[in-house]
């Protein structure tokens, strides 16, 4: 019989014990940290608005208080501005600001997509003209601005405002524009129209569902630069009634040589921040869902 050695009852091994997990919702103080200087830097950005929120609504007599607060609150400013035409350069610059930014859109798209798609002779001089005009500073056209204008005759400021912020804005809008398109794989286009799908199917399904960040981002300044134009606006608009004003204009004008109505000024000054605010509420989930729509069949 054969000897029966002692590794035969030996007891099975322990498992190994397994490192304890790191506890969450600790205390970290580099998040800590992180957390306190965005909200610094939130309240730096936020402390003008502010401001000019509670200048708005302080009464005439409160202006030179040394307090921050005003002791009462006077909402007459935000009711009164209306009477003096502010209404009309509302609309006015809503006119200009969306009329540019569609027609930025509607050149901006084909010209950016062509470039990146298609390798013509010229296309790396008709790219470095495009970006050689955001050299040109309006300040410096506005004579001849104003001359064309006047040889031109258009029927009314507004439609000349919204043909040169377009101008203005469009080498910016195409360069982003071609750069997102540009990062878009031709495969996914091309798998489209294996499927059967047409070139422009394939763009409007496939690629500028894509390139959405894009187009938000030359939208969202198109507008913003239109909106808040100011040199070009007070010569083509000198002499116009305020319906045919933009909001810059029409603030301005608040400011006069002996005195400075400081109510309306920064009331309209609110009021002018709000369809920014709003546009901004609107399109900034879009942003999120162009980074990932179209890329599913």
């Amino acid at each position: 019989m054969s000897a029966i050695t002692s590794d035969t009852f030996a007891p099975p091994a322990a498992p190994p014990k397994r490192a304890p997990k790191p506890r969450r919702g600790g205390f970290n103080v580099r998040k800590l940290t992180v957390a306190l200087a965005a909200y610094l830097i939130a309240m730096i950005f936020i402390l003008p608005y502010a401001e000019m929120v509670i200048t708005a609504l302080r009464p005439k007599n409160e202006l030179l208080s040394p307090g921050y607060l005003p002791k009462h609150w006077d909402f007459s400013n935000f009711t009164s501005i209306w009477k003096s035409g502010f209404g009309g350069s509302l609309g006015a610059s809503l006119k200009v600001a969306g009329g540019a930014t569609l027609l930025v859109l509607l050149v901006a798209l084909p010209a950016a997509y062509y470039t990146a798609r298609r390798r013509f002779r010229g296309r790396s001089l008709f790219l470095l003209l495009v970006l050689a005009t955001q050299m040109f500073q309006p300040a410096a056209m506005l004579v001849g601005i104003q001359r064309e204008f006047i040889n031109f005759d258009l029927p009314s400021p507004i439609l000349s405002l919204i043909l040169v912020n377009a101008g203005f804005n469009l080498a910016f809008a195409v360069w982003i524009l071609n750069a997102y398109f540009s990062s878009i794989p031709a495969e996914l286009e091309e798998a489209a129209m294996v499927d059967g799908t047409g070139r422009l199917g394939a763009l409007t399904r496939i690629t500028l569902p894509l390139a959405l960040p894009g187009i938000v981002t030359a939208l969202i300044f198109t507008f913003i630069g239109a909106w808040n134009e100011f040199l070009v606006a007070l010569t083509l608009t000198l002499g116009q009634p305020a319906s045919k004003q933009t909001l810059t204009v029409q603030i301005n004008s608040y400011i006069g040589q002996y005195s400075i109505d400081w109510g309306h000024l920064f009331a309209g000054s609110v009021i002018a921040t709000l369809p920014v605010i709003a546009l901004f509420a609107v399109i900034e989930g879009k942003v999120v869902s162009g980074l990932t729509a179209g890329s599913i069949k």
